[in-house]
């Protein structure tokens, strides 16, 4: 149903009114969670599988780690370039998918105490990398993304501020319902999270409906006046995931 109530633009940029100091300090508030996360998890809990089809808590977490390095270096951010290239032209795939496999592999031989170690020491470099990029650059280099439903174009300036920081929080959430344990959840910082999902997830469809998300990290959004659809704020981010499949405009997906 993605296809019927997913409206296309030329080229997703941020958000208008986007605070950027906020967005950083959100970025690296993320990082620093997911570290901690890993660094309670006992010797058992690195193998068990995760929501992220085919990864377990160790790949999952080696996954955020080479994204951390490219953050927090361009040499490493080109090197990894330049690798996802040659895997697509040699073995074909979505660089999305190309890219993920790369950082899994450059992580795969460190051990879990060094791997722990170094998510750690990147919090700051890779929050600080991300703050560094251009604003020119932020705003007009742009590429195409393959996202449930149609391609489009995204802006760096949208990967950069946006997207990453997804990405590390729910792998954060994927992470603790692998194990079993509690999600810590605040409403400065998740709620944060889940507001900019919320938005973009009515942008993106264009319907009204009135989206009631419930939790520490919830709120109400949308259209006040239409049908109401309540949901958990986390189980709302993972349906627009795609972790879980939903019908309707629970469909729309939400590139994390």
């Amino acid at each position: 149903m993605t296809d019927q109530v997913q409206r296309p633009i030329a080229t997703r940029h941020v958000p208008p009114g986007h605070d950027r100091p906020r967005a950083m300090h959100e970025a690296q508030e993320a990082y620093r969670r997911f570290a901690k996360a890993c660094a309670a998890l006992d010797a058992e809990q690195w193998a068990r599988p995760t929501d992220c089809t085919g990864w377990d808590v160790r790949t999952l977490a080696g996954h955020v780690l080479g994204a951390m390095r490219a953050a927090a270096s361009m040499r490493e951010m080109t090197s990894q370039q330049r690798e996802i290239k040659q895997r697509v032209r040699r073995d074909g795939g979505t660089e999305t998918d190309v890219m993920t496999a790369v950082q899994v592999d450059r992580t795969a031989d460190l051990s879990v105490a060094e791997l722990v170690a170094e998510l750690r020491s990147l919090v700051g470099p890779a929050a600080r990398g991300r703050r560094r990029t251009p604003a020119p650059l932020r705003r007009w280099a742009t590429f195409p993304v393959e996202v449930p439903g149609l391609t489009e174009r995204w802006t760096l300036g949208y990967l950069v501020d946006i997207v990453l920081t997804r990405d590390a929080w729910l792998h954060r959430i994927d992470l603790a319902r692998a194990v079993g344990t509690e999600t810590e959840t605040t409403a400065e910082h998740d709620g944060w999270v889940v507001a900019g999902v919320a938005h973009e997830w009515l942008e993106r469809h264009g319907q009204p409906v009135d989206l009631v998300l419930t939790g520490v990290a919830g709120g109400r959004f949308g259209d006040p006046t239409a049908e109401e659809l309540r949901l958990d704020a986390v189980e709302f981010c993972r349906i627009t995931s795609r972790r879980e499949r939903r019908d309707g405009l629970l469909d729309v997906a939400v590139p994390f």
